[in-house]
This record gives C-alpha cells, sequence and structure tokens, in this order.
C-alpha cells in the first residue's frame, strides 16, 4: 500500500436538531474528512475532534494544522506492508490521537478496499449485525425528555443513553424509568462531576443502570476508582481511556468495570484493537461510543463494533439521525429489530456522495 496522495477537506455538516451535553449545546458538526490515494483506490476517514476544545484539547484546527505540517509530509509517498504500520511515522508527535486516527483509519479502510474485502476482516472479525444504542441530549424539559424518549424507542433503538449534569439528573431518570419500565438505560456526564456530588450519583443506583459513563474529570482515575467502591451501578470511563496503558492502570485500579472504545479518540484501530485484547483477557465488557460522526466514522465504527468484547449496544445509530442529508452513499439504517447491518463491500463499505461533500465541504488541501 502506497500512500500516494491525501486529500484534506473541513466539513460543515448541520445537525437535524441540537444535541446538548454537559459541554454546551451543539448545531452543527465541523471536522476534517480524509481522502488517501493509491492506484485508482482511496481511503477514507474522519477525525473526531470538534471546533471546539470542549470535550478534548485537540479542535479541527489543531487538528487540521498537526495533519497539514506533521502527519501527512511524514507519511506521503511512503509504502506501507500494512496500515498498521502508518502510525509508527508519528511517533515523535506527542498527543493528537485524533489527528492520528482519521489518518490511521483512511489507511485501513485503504488497504481493505485493495484487498477487497470487508475492514472487519482486516480487524480480525466478520461481518455480524449490531446492536443499535441512541444517545439523548440534555432536553429542555422532562416532558420533552419523555417524548424523544419516545420517538427512538419507536426507531428501534435497543438501548437509551441520557446525557445528564448536575441539575439535571436523579429526576430525568426517574421519570423515564416509571414511563418506560426497564429498558436498557445509561447515563453520560461527560465529566460534569466531582467526588462531593458522591451523594447524588449514589441516588442514581436504585434505578439499574446499565453504567454510568465518565463521572469525574477525565484525568482522573484515582477518584473514579474511589467513586467505583461507593456507589453500586458500574462505572464506564471513556474520555478516561486514552490506550492501553490507561485501560490497564484503570482496571487495576478498579476506576470502572466497563469501557467505552472510540477509535478516532484513541489515536485508530491500532490502540483500539490492543484496548480490546486488555477487555478480552480480563472479561470486561466493552462497547462503541459515537462522536456525532458523519457516515464516514459511522461506518468504522459498525466494522470495530463486529469484535467480539463488543458486547453491550453502542453509539451506533443511522446515519440520517444525525445529519439529513448524511455525507455517505448507501445510508446506514436501524432494522426493525433494532440491529444495523455492517455495510457490505470493501473497506468500509460506503463513500461520500461527490455533491454533498462539495457543498458541505469548506477547506480543502492536496498532497
Amino acid at each position: 500500500m502506497r500512500i500516494a496522495a491525501v486529500e484534506l477537506s473541513i466539513v460543515r455538516l448541520p445537525l437535524v436538531r441540537a444535541f446538548e451535553t454537559s459541554f454546551g449545546a451543539v448545531t452543527a458538526r465541523e471536522f476534517v474528512l480524509v481522502a488517501i490515494h493509491d492506484d485508482g483506490a482511496v481511503g477514507w476517514g474522519e477525525c473526531v475532534a470538534d471546533r471546539d476544545p470542549f470535550y478534548s484539547a485537540e479542535s479541527t484546527a489543531t487538528a487540521w494544522h498537526v495533519m497539514t505540517q506533521y502527519l501527512v509530509p511524514a507519511v506521503i509517498g511512503r509504502t506501507f506492508a500494512e496500515a498498521r504500520d502508518v502510525a509508527d511515522q508519528w511517533r515523535r508527535v506527542r498527543g493528537h490521537p485524533m489527528a492520528k486516527a482519521a489518518l490511521e483509519m483512511a489507511a485501513w479502510d485503504l488497504q481493505a478496499r485493495q484487498a477487497s474485502r470487508p475492514l472487519c476482516e482486516l480487524l480480525g472479525a466478520r461481518p455480524r449485525p449490531i446492536a443499535a444504542g441512541v444517545s439523548i441530549g440534555i432536553q429542555p424539559s422532562i416532558d420533552a425528555l419523555l417524548d424523544r424518549v419516545e420517538v427512538e424507542r419507536a426507531a428501534g433503538y435497543r438501548r437509551v443513553k441520557l446525557k445528564i449534569k448536575p441539575g439535571w439528573d436523579v429526576a430525568p431518570v426517574e421519570a423515564v424509568r416509571a414511563r418506560f419500565g426497564a429498558i436498557p438505560l445509561m447515563v453520560d456526564a461527560n465529566a460534569a462531576y466531582t467526588p462531593a456530588d458522591a451523594t447524588t450519583l449514589a441516588a442514581l443506583d436504585p434505578f439499574d443502570l446499565m453504567m454510568i459513563e465518565q463521572p469525574l474529570s477525565y484525568d482522573d482515575l484515582v477518584r473514579h476508582a474511589a467513586l467505583q467502591r461507593a456507589i453500586r451501578t458500574p462505572i464506564c470511563l471513556d474520555e478516561s481511556i486514552t490506550g492501553p496503558a490507561a485501560a490497564t492502570d484503570a482496571l487495576d485500579l478498579g476506576s470502572c468495570r466497563i469501557l467505552n472504545i472510540k477509535p478516532g479518540r484513541m489515536g485508530g484501530f491500532g490502540p483500539s484493537l490492543a484496548v480490546h485484547e486488555i477487555a478480552r483477557a480480563r472479561q470486561v465488557p466493552l462497547w462503541h461510543g459515537g462522536m456525532l460522526e458523519s457516515g464516514i466514522g459511522r461506518a468504522h465504527n459498525l466494522h470495530l463494533s463486529t469484535l467480539d468484547r463488543f458486547v453491550l449496544p453502542g453509539d451506533v445509530s443511522a446515519s440520517r439521525r444525525y445529519f439529513v442529508p448524511d455525507l455517505i452513499e448507501p445510508p446506514i439504517d436501524v432494522g426493525p429489530d433494532g440491529m444495523i447491518a455492517v455495510p457490505s463491500g470493501p473497506g468500509i463499505g460506503v463513500t461520500p456522495d461527490p455533491g454533498r461533500l462539495r457543498e458541505a465541504t469548506i477547506q480543502v488541501e492536496r498532497f
């Protein structure tokens, strides 16, 4: 596989509806899309960094700078035996896992397309339907939340995740449980709480949640361990799991009982596969998170979700849930049984529609 040419595009897609978390409300996604070319084949990748550095220190602007100045120049024109080898060229560049992941994952897609194989096979799995979960942002009222859960359940989603923050936590969970009974339900705090909020988080225990995702600071494994000892509900770590070392430390400390893998956050498929092996060895359940990706990133996530330790429904919803129209063809849909089929065909199985991509593109640079 030779990286003969690379095209980077900054793309902006308006969301179907505003999505609010403890970081604030988002009405559009602005991200870097990657296309790697070799002898007529194209591999696609998507950078999950957002315009603002709230979820992560990275942003669209920092990713663009690091890609154009350091990452792409290090690999352009080079030949690699496998996509997993591409990341070795970036060892001198500290951090910036989202920028690295977009290029690394595009290389995996390119290799799979050139081999005429679905990406999941290169990752070590076989195509299988994936249980669909949905993430529901903070709503303006309890009634609006219940209406939104009703809509998403009718659309087939098997698991519901509620975004929470101080002041919007116990009451919405209680209302959803009262209305919808024993549905698979979890909450995501996006690091909005402190150890002083342990009593509030413990008040969620009676609702039999699947997990509380990332309640405390992204860089605090020690206090997560103390909190996990204090509450019955399993803690799942997201932002804290930056790679295999962090996953090992979190499990050794008892900071969580469940892990969330996002390849776009962790630096690509290489570190994600390593964390998957740690989870398999320790029999820790995994699920695949989402970052409001377009269909390109969503297709990558579906292929990784076919690995055997992804035993819980992930945030791998239909492409039309966030963007209408999305960039891709064919679309990714949730079936009546609440399952999503992994896109068939070589690589990730989808490509951007040229017209839609052109309309959504703000800036392009070619190497």
